[in-house]
């Protein structure tokens, strides 16, 4: 009973901080307003003209860029071996439709939201935002995005009613570009950042959502990779302090991997954290961050039955036939303390938290 207390006491103190956080570049932006005798000289329409020459190249990454960032990865992690045993049957389908489906979904129906659904909900709102200068719109729009897809990964990992729809993002018994898509549809659809992000694009704020999503889609992409960029700044001193600011900005690959470790009994793996996605630094603040500057021995769910593609991607709609699976018809999640199961009770999954 005291553990759910304090949990609950840890929860609300975290809330509080967010909203704080979530209002930090509000109070900027209108601060520099009144700084500027209600004057704007700059708007994110004009970049900033240092970045001006970034912009094509910006572009063209959200478009194609990143994709083919993603498959050039993925073929030099397969060229080093790194999927040897490990990338076959159940595996390979699920990877792949959760790497298609969201490019042929997602579009739609961002674009759905924001042409049908902001209108009518705010309407005559569109570019009411077009004066906020480019630095207050990225400011906005990361912390925003961020903050949001921190406590949308969180509550899947806490909420044992969400974890399933999570899972198997975790059920991946290794890391690489291969397995950075998978997810449950649900899961993906009801991404919260997404239509915040878009609703603020709506708002005026494109440019800036342009370079914070390139940005984070790289840092996200590095994170999850097998390709261990991180290593050098571990391992020489004189770029130790980098690494100090580093691992506690973004997330590395050192701590995003030990968010995926199949245990956390060993000091290194700790799933129970390490939820950033762009910033690792949301983990600092709210005290669910681990860093070890080690990596796993190894990936995934202990209690993995690798069910069938359609099943992890398409649950509840469709459920696993394998034995014992978390996904099977009649299959509870519960937090990490269980009661005893009872005869003709639900057989019950523990999750991750």
């Amino acid at each position: 009973m005291a553990t759910v207390q304090n949990s609950n006491k840890n929860l609300k103190r975290d809330l509080s901080i967010s909203l704080f956080i979530y209002a930090l570049p509000v109070f900027a932006i209108y601060l520099y307003f009144k700084l500027s005798n209600n004057v704007v000289s700059e708007s994110h329409i004009a970049l900033p003209a240092f970045l001006e020459f970034a912009k094509p190249a910006f572009q063209n990454i959200r478009t194609w860029g990143l994709t083919v960032f993603m498959i050039v990865l993925g073929i030099i992690e397969f060229t080093a071996g790194l999927y040897d045993d490990e990338w076959t049957g159940e595996e390979r389908k699920i990877d792949i439709v959760s790497f298609l489906a969201p490019k042929l979904i997602l579009p739609a129906v961002i674009s759905f939201f924001s042409l049908q659904v902001l209108p009518v909900l705010i309407p005559n709102l569109e570019n009411a935002l077009s004066w906020v200068p480019f630095w207050g719109g990225f400011f906005l729009i990361a912390v925003a995005d961020d903050l949001t897809q921190y406590w949308y990964h969180r509550l899947h990992h806490q909420v044992p009613f969400l974890w399933r729809f999570h899972r198997t993002h975790h059920s991946a018994p290794y890391m690489g570009m291969a397995m950075l898509s998978r997810q449950n549809f649900i899961y993906t659809i009801f991404f919260s950042q997404i239509y915040l992000t878009a609703t603020l694009t709506f708002l005026g704020l494109g440019l800036p959502a342009l370079f914070v999503l390139v940005i984070k889609s790289i840092i996200t992409l590095t994170a999850h990779s097998s390709i261990a960029w991180d290593k050098p700044f571990y391992k020489y001193k004189v770029l130790h302090p980098i690494a100090w600011v580093l691992e506690r900005l973004i997330s590395t690959p050192a701590t995003h991997h030990a968010h995926h470790a199949d245990t956390s009994g060993d000091g290194v793996g700790h799933f129970k954290g390490n939820f950033g996605n762009m910033f690792f630094i949301w983990d600092v603040i709210f005290g669910t961050g681990l860093i070890t500057r080690q990596f796993p021995k190894s990936y995934g769910i202990k209690s993995y039955k690798q069910e069938e593609w359609y099943a992890q991607f398409l649950w509840p709609i469709f459920k696993s036939k394998k034995e014992g699976s978390a996904l099977a018809e009649g299959v509870l999640s519960v937090p990490l303390k269980q009661t005893p199961v009872v005869e003709n009770q639900p057989v019950l999954e523990t999750v991750q938290s």
